[in-house]
């Protein structure tokens, strides 16, 4: 005879553990060993010893006899390979834990939330940055207008299910090395639902809900990112059995800019000046998201440097204020030049000098290279 382990060993808590304790450590067992969700070996048995131990250590009178007796103080009416069983409904336990987590069955006529449903929304840039409203289309389920959601066909009702007497679920008392345990499934005479539409009705054909397309009106607000989500609550797939309707989520996609990308809520552009302008500096005219402004660019301007537009981003999503625009600059270097352009350039460069200051090379591995160079002599 198999004999059978401690209560407490079972849960992995004290003999001086709370109910609390006791709850927590049985949930996580319970998620861990419940067969629908566990892969492990012997899942079953260990959930069904854990599911045991809950039944026993979360009741007052019994904790206190199988405290004084141990496993003899709180045995049923039934006996199995330990000399004694305690008749355990695992699912109902289950379920007042996790509500049907991983698939476990729940009352099935009970109410039940619609679906979420996705909506792919593509955007401009320009939209984006200032938000916009626009009007959409969803094709939904919806509750069948003529049987109003019973499947039935107007003037006719669905009959109580004779082989589940409306539960919408069979039990069946099973026996396993643990003692009894009750397994409940879904009754197969009605399909869960606890009662048989002998009439369907002719709009839905007793699906109790039909397709249809819907115009919406969605508010995009300034600002909002590439890949972010909006969610219309209540305006997903409708409920079954009085629960309520589930969400609509709005997807959106931004169009890529021929001119403009982001950086958070920053707008950055690239722009390409002559060496002239470069050289002795000037004032141009730049594109924004506002329309065109003025941007003075210094005398002396290397190529990569950066201008920041102050006000001219993107307005933040959360919190007040706009981002920047950055200029990123590079010097237009000409391929061809006129007769003129090469005169005037080798005078300029006649008056520059000729002497090559070479630039310092900069970063950690440069510095390491030298010094690794002045060590070996390479």
């Amino acid at each position: 005879m198999a004999t059978k382990r401690d209560y407490y060993e079972v849960l992995g808590v004290s003999r001086s553990a709370t109910k609390d304790d006791i709850k927590k450590a049985y949930r996580r067992l319970a998620r861990r060993y419940h067969p629908d969700v566990s892969k492990e070996n012997g899942a079953d048995e260990k959930f069904k010893e854990a599911s045991e131990a809950y039944e026993v250590l979360s009741d007052d009178q019994k904790r206190a006899a199988y405290d004084r007796f141990g496993h003899a103080g709180v045995r049923g009416s039934g006996a199995g390979p330990y000399g004694g069983t305690v008749n355990v409904d695992f699912g109902t336990i289950f379920e007042e834990f996790f509500g049907g987590f991983g698939g476990t069955r729940r009352r099935r006529n009970g109410p039940r939330r619609g679906a979420d449903l996705r909506y792919d929304l593509n955007l401009s840039f320009e939209e984006a940055v200032f938000g916009v409203e626009k009007e959409i289309e969803i094709t939904r389920p919806e509750i069948c207008p003529e049987c109003h959601g019973s499947g039935a066909e107007p003037g006719t009702y669905p009959d109580r299910c004779t082989q589940c007497n409306g539960a919408g679920e069979v039990r069946r008392v099973q026996q396993s090395i643990l003692g009894q345990y009750v397994n409940v499934s879904p009754c197969p005479g009605c399909r869960g639902e606890g009662q048989i539409i002998t009439t369907p009705c002719a709009e839905c054909n007793a699906r109790k809900q039909v397709q249809r397309t819907r115009e919406r009106k969605v508010k995009v607000p300034a600002g909002i990112h590439d890949g972010q989500q909006i969610r219309l609550t209540g305006e997903g797939a409708p409920g079954s059995n009085g629960g309520p309707p589930g969400n609509l989520y709005i997807f959106v996609n931004v169009e890529p800019h021929p001119i403009f990308r982001r950086r958070n809520d920053d707008i950055v552009i690239d722009l390409s000046i002559n060496m002239a302008q470069a050289t002795l500096g000037d004032e141009i005219v730049v594109p924004t998201v506002d329309g065109e402004a003025k941007l003075t660019i210094p005398a002396g301007t290397q190529p990569g440097a950066v201008f920041r537009m102050r006000d001219r981003g993107v307005p933040r999503l959360k919190g007040s204020g706009r981002g920047d625009q950055l200029v990123l600059t590079q010097v237009a270097i000409p391929e061809k030049l006129t007769p003129r352009q090469r005169e005037l350039l080798q005078e300029l460069s006649g008056t520059l000098g000729a002497e090559v200051v070479p630039q310092r090379e900069k970063g950690f591995l440069n510095e390491l290279k030298g010094a690794l160079g002045e060590m070996f002599g390479i």
